[in-house]
Formats: structure tokens, sequence, C-alpha cells
């Protein structure tokens, strides 16, 4: 079994010596991500919900990591998470389902921790 809470600390980590090493890029990604993700008309959890969504779909494993700590963090239960997955699953077809899997373990291990 993966251990997703210490992958999601390298991947933090690793992000920043990029976004440090990309001077003003990094740093304007990081300020226009905080806004796509800041609660306005959608609550921070659906939108963890839905990037989570996009990352299975798309098969990144460290974003569907970073995105299911998040909407953990963001009082997402199991079965908002598991929804989230079935829509990715619907968009991205049968290879969604493997990161769909991934995902859903990593909310276990998450979930654990609260």
């Amino acid at each position: 079994m993966a251990d997703y809470q210490a992958e999601s600390e390298k991947l933090m980590a690793e992000s920043q010596k990029l976004y440090q090493s990309i001077g003003e890029t990094g740093k304007d990604f990081l300020q226009m991500y905080q806004s796509a993700v800041r609660a306005d008309e959608l609550t921070r959890k659906e939108k963890e919900l839905i990037a989570l969504a996009i990352a299975v779909a798309q098969r990144c494993e460290g974003s569907m990591i970073v995105h299911v700590k998040a909407a953990v963090a963001a009082s997402a239960t199991r079965a908002e998470i598991a929804e989230a997955v079935g829509v990715a699953v619907a968009m991205g077809g049968g290879p969604a389902t493997i990161y769909g899997a991934k995902a859903l373990d990593c909310a276990d291990q998450f979930l654990e921790q609260e």
C-alpha cells in the first residue's frame, strides 16, 4: 500500500523547489491557484472535489494526492470523494478506474488521520 502522507510531503517539497526555481512564474501560478480554489459561489470542498475528478480523469497521481488531502481538509467525506471519482470514471473511461481506486485508498489514509 502506498504511503500517501509521505508522498504528499514529498510532492509539496518538490513543488516548492520548482516554484522557487521558476521565479515570477511560480509565484503567479500559486497566486492563481489560491484564487481559483478560494470559496465563492462554490465551497472550497466542492472545488477540491472538482479538482480531484479532473486529476483522476487526467491520470495525474500527484494532483490526485494533493486534491484528496485538500478535500479531506475541507471536510469531504469518503462518500463525496467516491462520487467525484465516479464522475471522473464516467469522463475518463477505463484508465480512470485505476486512479479512482488509488484516490479512494488515498482518501482512506487521510480520513484515518482526521
